[in-house]
């Protein structure tokens, strides 16, 4: 069973609380996802840092119920 958008916020909120998040979907099928992530907990960390802090908020589910997420992250100005 796909992950929806909702479930992929909820997730990524409850270990980001502070994040501004947008979610698209890209293929119109519910399965292919990008996500665009701003917070301040990013400051200071590399990209790849950055990526596992929302792959970790996921739970697992990459690569399962979620199958392909598009990540940006960034912090605010």
């Amino acid at each position: 069973m796909a992950m929806d958008a909702s479930e992929i916020e909820r997730r990524i909120k409850a270990a980001l609380p502070d994040a501004e998040i947008e979610i698209r979907d890209l293929a119109g099928d519910g399965d292919h996802w990008a996500a665009s992530v701003k917070s301040e907990q990013f400051r200071g960390k590399t990209r790849v840092q950055q990526h596992k802090m929302v792959y970790d908020s996921l739970q697992g589910d990459m690569g399962g119920a979620l199958h392909a997420l598009a990540l940006q992250t960034s912090v605010p100005d």
